[in-house]
């Protein structure tokens, strides 16, 4: 098979030399015409909340309005992981 390939490419010089600038040409503007981000966003998507509640404490906040949240999140379309948590001071 490597043979066969060897021998047409060299009785058709003419068509692999043609196909090669079309490859090369193609590349070339693929290369300059594609979008580029400089820094690219490897992370997963993300959404953090931040919410103030004066006068109740991180377990209050996290049952009455992170665990709600997060069951209402885990419902969305291509959603792999939602993670919640309260600290105090937020």
């Amino acid at each position: 098979m490597i043979n066969w390939i060897i021998c047409c490419s060299v009785q058709h010089r003419g068509i692999v030399l043609l196909t090669s600038v079309i490859f090369a040409i193609t590349g070339m503007y693929a290369a300059l015409h594609t979008p580029m981000d400089a820094v690219p966003d490897l992370s997963e998507n993300q959404v953090i909340v931040f919410t103030e509640w004066k006068g109740h404490g991180p377990s209050e906040i996290y049952e009455q309005i992170t665990q709600p949240l997060s069951q209402q999140l885990q419902g969305l379309e291509d959603v792999r992981v939602v993670r919640g948590s309260s600290d105090m001071g937020y």
